[in-house]
């Protein structure tokens, strides 16, 4: 079912201590001031998952999500998180795919395709992210680029496993740059991946789909990337390191 969802991604920040404080306050915050029927979802570093898992079970408004696994079920994996690990201590979400993970680690879609299959083997909610460099942009082959992520990480899925994906459109240019893309462009891009979804499953599958926007999303500009069609919330990096700057993009959906 196409939810709208607020999930915040808080990278490699926070001490144990701040990461406990902030979702209290966020956990705390949701229960007083949102009205609407939108998700949250804090996506926190592993250190903090055990402890936000309490913290979450007492919550029926945030849950909480991983920042990426391993593919494999355990193993020799020095310094690696498997899904039902994760999913062992309450997270119902995890990134994959993120363009820091392809980047930095070189993570292809391939590797992201069984990732992708261990999450939903656990009951995992991928939130998975797909999006396009500025050369890739500034070339006019970001539609290219954006398809060819979809076919190789997610279309493999039957019909029924796609339904318990998240997607999340994170244009590479514009996260912790500074820059955003304007309504208009993240609404095409948007559009382009429910129609690329309706060819290769149906346009029900599409219709349902939940879409983020992820790319330097704050409380200003929340609303009005928000209000566009195929646009059904945000993957927030350094706002959700704030708890008002978090909740306020939350409280886009309250009305």
């Amino acid at each position: 079912m196409r939810k709208n969802i607020v999930a915040g991604n808080w990278k490699m920040n926070l001490n144990y201590e701040e990461g406990v404080s902030l979702f209290s306050e966020i956990v705390n915050m949701v229960k007083d001031e949102v009205i609407g029927t939108q998700d949250v979802v804090v996506c926190s570093p592993a250190i903090h998952l055990s402890s936000l898992g309490k913290l979450a079970s007492t919550s029926s408004n945030v849950a909480i999500g991983a920042q990426n696994i391993h593919q494999a079920e355990s193993g020799a994996y020095t310094g690696e998180i498997s899904a039902s690990q994760v999913k062992s201590i309450g997270a119902s979400h995890v990134i994959l795919g993120h363009s820091e993970r392809r980047a930095y680690f070189g993570e292809t879609d391939e590797l992201l395709a069984e990732k992708v299959n261990a999450a939903l083997k656990h009951n995992l909610v991928p939130i998975f992210c797909i999006g396009e460099t500025k050369d890739e942009r500034e070339s006019e082959r970001f539609f290219d680029v954006i398809k060819a992520q979809l076919e190789k990480g997610l279309f493999h899925l039957s019909n029924e496993e796609f339904t318990n994906v998240v997607l999340a459109y994170e244009p590479v240019w514009a996260i912790g740059t500074g820059l955003t893309a304007s309504p208009e462009q993240a609404q095409e891009v948007h559009a382009f991946i429910r129609e690329t979804v309706a060819n290769q499953y149906d346009q029900e599958i599409a219709d349902n789909t939940t879409i983020l926007y992820g790319g330097s999303c704050n409380p200003s500009n929340a609303g009005t990337l928000f209000s566009q069609p195929d646009i059904d919330g945000g993957l927030i990096g350094g706002a959700s390191l704030k708890s008002r700057d978090f909740l306020e993009i939350v409280k886009v959906f309250n009305s």
